[in-house]
This record gives C-alpha cells, sequence and structure tokens, in this order.
C-alpha cells in the first residue's frame, strides 16, 4: 500500500502544477499587459523662465515658434548654483535636446552639460552669433560662450536639430 500512496502523491503534484501553469497562462494570454513607455508629459516652462528671467545674471534663453512636435519635458533653474537654467525637450524624432546655461566656469559646465563631448574644430553661426561643435559617444553639442554666461545645446539628436534648436532661443 505504500508503494500506492506515493504514486498518488507525484500525481497529484504534477496535476497541481498543470492546474497553475494553465492558470497562468490563461492571465498571461487574457489580461492586457502595455510593455511600452509610457508617454512623456510636456511641462509648462512659462512661471521657471520667468523666474530664472528676473533671478540670473545673464540673458536666460528659451525657444519661440517651434512646432507643438517639440514637447517639453523638464526644466529647473538653480540661482545658488551658478544661476543654472535647464530647459529639456523630446523631439519630433524621438531624440532629446536641451538648453543648458550657467554662469559656472566654462571648462566645467561644458563637460558636465554635453556629458564629456569634446570640443570640435567645426564654427557654425546661428544668427550672429559662433557656436563650437562638440562630439561626444553620448550626447553632441553646440556651444556658446559669451560674456556673463555659457550656453549649451545638447542631447542625442542630430547637430540638424540642435541648430533647429539654438534657431528658436530667444532671450526676452
Amino acid at each position: 500500500m505504500a508503494g500506492k500512496k506515493g504514486k498518488q502523491s507525484v500525481r497529484d503534484m504534477v496535476l497541481s502544477l498543470g492546474l497553475i501553469g494553465i492558470v497562468a497562462g490563461f492571465i498571461y494570454v487574457f489580461i492586457p499587459n502595455d510593455d511600452s513607455e509610457p508617454p512623456l508629459e510636456r511641462v509648462d516652462y512659462r512661471v521657471e523662465l520667468l523666474t530664472a528671467r528676473r533671478a540670473a545674471a545673464y540673458p536666460v534663453a528659451a525657444p519661440e515658434g517651434l512646432p507643438t512636435e517639440w514637447k517639453a519635458t523638464s526644466v529647473r533653474f538653480r540661482g545658488d548654483d551658478f544661476d543654472a537654467w535647464h530647459l529639456g525637450f523630446h523631439a519630433p524624432d524621438g531624440q532629446y535636446v536641451a538648453i543648458e546655461q550657467s554662469t559656472q566656469k566654462p571648462v566645467t559646465f561644458i563637460e558636465d552639460a554635453s556629458q564629456g563631448a569634446e570640443e570640435t574644430n567645426v564654427t557654425q553661426r546661428i544668427g550672429e552669433k559662433p557656436w563650437k561643435r562638440y562630439k561626444g559617444t553620448k550626447y553632441d553639442a553646440l556651444v556658446l560662450q559669451e560674456k556673463n554666461s555659457t550656453t549649451v545645446i545638447t542631447g542625442t539628436a542630430s547637430f540638424a536639430q540642435l541648430t533647429k534648436m539654438a534657431e528658436a532661443l530667444k532671450t526676452s
């Protein structure tokens, strides 16, 4: 009799595992699951921009006239940290573009803002100003050094998209 009871225990265990497998399969097939990334929320940066423009020691830049496909996703101003201005965007092609401005020492600021991109020999005129190109493994950047501040347009986007952002910048 002892042998028969052992066979029933194994059979019951196999049946239990089978039932658990069927229930798990049912849940997987019939319960919706979305593995896609949640959509990025658009942020309204007008209040932070007004605050930064009043407090910063330089003319704070923000884009005007960009198509609505450019979605602002992050904004911050830190007056206690070299008047650091940041405005991040999700570009129409899905890439990231950020405007970074600061009164911090240019070498340090450019290194941080561009994620270690290296200066190239290419300078391009955008409006009336000379912007230096920086090329990196993670981010590329356009850099404008002025008397009181440094502006860095950086991100995963192409130089064409970075240029489009730089062309849209206004300081008032």
